[in-house]
């Protein structure tokens, strides 16, 4: 009998063994491919969030990478509206009025647009925040235009990138950058 005991225990115990690192091995298995489907993501999404003195300003934006490609108007064209990223539309939420170089953008969720050229670049605050890409892009919902003038950059930035400093929003990728100077009403 219990010889018997013994031999039943030991067959549960060696199933719940095997259960258990087939049940380990599936896990790791998924955590292998999550790992590796979220490294490759081409162009992943980001949120930024500071201050411009008491104004708060978010950014959600997909980053796009240079990836070895050209860029400007090649993968990027000129003189078309650009939707300032990959994906849906940037979006830039302010909290308070604001002046972009002098010119009033209220308070306030937009979509950020640009229309890149060689020489100057169109800045575009769009009264539409969702949308995807340009394909809805209304140039009747703008409430905001302003010329920009990129410089090159001493910086290579294989990632498209924002960010919000003191006074300003900047972008930068591949070569090249320009800002936003800002200003609280």
């Amino acid at each position: 009998m219990i010889l018997k005991i013994k031999k039943t225990l030991m067959r549960n115990y060696r199933f719940n063994i095997m259960k258990s690192n087939k049940s380990f091995s599936i896990f790791f298995i998924c955590m292998i491919i999550m790992s590796c489907t979220s490294k490759q993501k081409p162009s992943p999404s980001v949120k930024i969030k500071n201050k411009i003195n008491s104004v708060d300003v978010e950014i959600n934006y997909n980053s796009p990478r240079v990836r070895n490609r050209a860029i400007w108007d090649e993968l990027v064209s000129y003189n078309q509206v650009w939707r300032t990223g990959a994906n849906e539309a940037t979006r830039i939420k302010i909290s308070k009025d604001i002046l972009i170089y002098d010119s009033l953008l209220k308070k306030g969720e937009y979509s950020f647009f640009t229309i890149p050229n060689k020489e100057s670049w169109t800045v575009i605050f769009n009264n539409i925040p969702n949308q995807w890409g340009t394909y809805d892009y209304d140039s009747s919902k703008d409430v905001l235009r302003l010329k920009v003038i990129p410089i090159k950059s001493n910086k290579f930035f294989e990632n498209m990138t924002f960010s919000i400093n003191k006074n300003n929003i900047s972008f930068n990728w591949e070569n090249l950058s320009f800002i936003l100077d800002i200003k609280e009403l």
